[in-house]
């Protein structure tokens, strides 16, 4: 009986539940993202105060990361997802009544705290329920949670924020993370667990003593998340002000984007399994990322409107391409024993630098510009690609 046989139906359950948990919180991490233009071009807050509100989500966490992927490695997938959905709703709906700058931050840095819990925990169910063989198409599927969280903000956040300020895409945030609440909590079932006398005797006690592997795929996650999160904060923000879209439509073009990249990660998922291997084609997807990074500077230089929006779609999908390449080689390297908190300290390290992003790529294009901050951006993938390791490797086994 073949690998694709075996999978019961519930793990496809499992599996459309995490995506949409990820998705639900993807969308709170992002809202602030896209009230920029409401909170810089109508307001006038500088955009790099605007990009450090952007960031708070993602800076809260960094903070609960590795926790959350504790508490999933002890306790199991359910209610860490359930528990985490439900504070995330919580802080969304406060943050609705939030009265100042402050307020509205700190109370979406608690809310990207809470939302970590998807992150650290939907990756181990897709893990604990398919095989090898399928990991690559299956964390493809759960991968496409993040950019379709961030399409259903780029859709609809300008418009709620334009018609009833930041309370307005806050709501809808909360009320969607209350509903998936109770649907994990009625529909999620924690993946069957090796017996630890067994895992303890195929698995070294910890993983990040046994090879380099796990650490620098972390840092070339790192290095690969700085485009695609400064596309996704500024992408939107840039159609507008440089290209003079309207603010729907450059919504539209970004919440596009953002579909394809979640096609995409499907795709490239697909194809690891079909090769055997996930550092080869992410080891493609980071040379890929020069490419389309440096054309995306060379059609900001020459302002050319349909050609950048059609480089700005490819580049998106490029620059989450990586994502479930690396989430699938940490899980498998790591091992059923530890695969939370390595799961949990590869999404720290990538949130630190995108919590850098806002801040840092914002300063840098009030300074430079669009065109230079994108050229500069490709440095990142041009610095990872040769820090991909060479093989494979697999937990209770060699490298491969």
């Amino acid at each position: 009986m073949s690998d694709t046989e075996r999978i019961p139906a519930a793990a496809w359950r499992m599996l459309a539940l995490g995506v949409l948990a990820q998705a639900a919180g993807t969308l709170l991490v992002s809202t602030p993202a896209y009230l920029i233009p409401l909170l810089h071009l109508q307001r006038g807050v500088p955009l790099a105060q605007a990009g450090l509100l952007a960031s708070a989500p993602t800076f809260g966490m960094v903070l609960t990361l590795v926790a959350w992927g504790a508490l999933a490695d002890r306790y199991g997938e359910r209610w860490v997802i359930a528990g985490g959905l439900g504070l995330t709703a919580a802080f969304a709906l406060a943050a609705v009544a939030a009265g100042g700058f402050v307020a509205l931050g700190l109370l979406l840095l608690l809310g990207g705290a809470a939302s970590a819990s998807t992150n650290a925990a939907s990756g181990r169910v897709v893990v604990g329920w398919f095989p090898r063989s399928r990991r690559g198409l299956a964390m493809g599927i759960r991968q496409m949670s993040q950019p379709l969280g961030v399409a259903a903000a780029a859709v609809s956040v300008p418009p709620l924020a334009d018609r009833f300020g930041p309370g307005g895409p806050l709501l809808l945030a909360g009320v969607v993370l209350a509903v998936l609440a109770v649907l994990c909590t009625l529909g999620i079932r924690n993946p069957a667990r090796p017996a630890a006398r067994a895992a303890s005797s195929t698995a070294p006690a910890n993983p990040y003593r046994a090879s380099g592997f796990l650490w620098r795929i972390h840092l070339v996650s790192v290095l690969l998340v700085v485009p695609q999160f400064t596309l996704s904060i500024f992408g939107l923000v840039w159609l507008i002000t440089e290209l003079h879209w309207s603010a729907t439509a450059a919504g539209i073009v970004i919440g596009v984007a953002q579909f394809v990249g979640a096609i995409g990660r499907i795709v490239i998922g697909s194809w690891s399994d079909r090769v055997g291997s996930r550092v080869r084609v992410l080891r493609w997807v980071a040379v890929s990322g020069v490419v389309v990074m440096a054309a995306l500077a060379a059609t900001g230089t020459v302002r050319w409107s349909a050609a950048a929006a059609v480089v700005l779609i490819i580049a998106t999908t490029v620059s989450v391409a990586d994502n479930g390449l690396a989430f699938t080689s940490v899980a498998e390297a790591a091992g059923p024993q530890w695969s939370g908190r390595a799961l949990g300290l590869q999404n720290t390290g990538q949130f630190l630098a995108a919590s850098a992003v806002g801040p840092g790529i914002g300063a840098l294009i009030a300074a430079a510009g669009y065109p230079i901050a994108f050229a500069l951006v490709a440095v990142a993938p041009l610095l990872a690609a040769p820090l991909i390791p060479s093989r494979d490797r697999h937990w209770g086994s060699r490298v491969e």
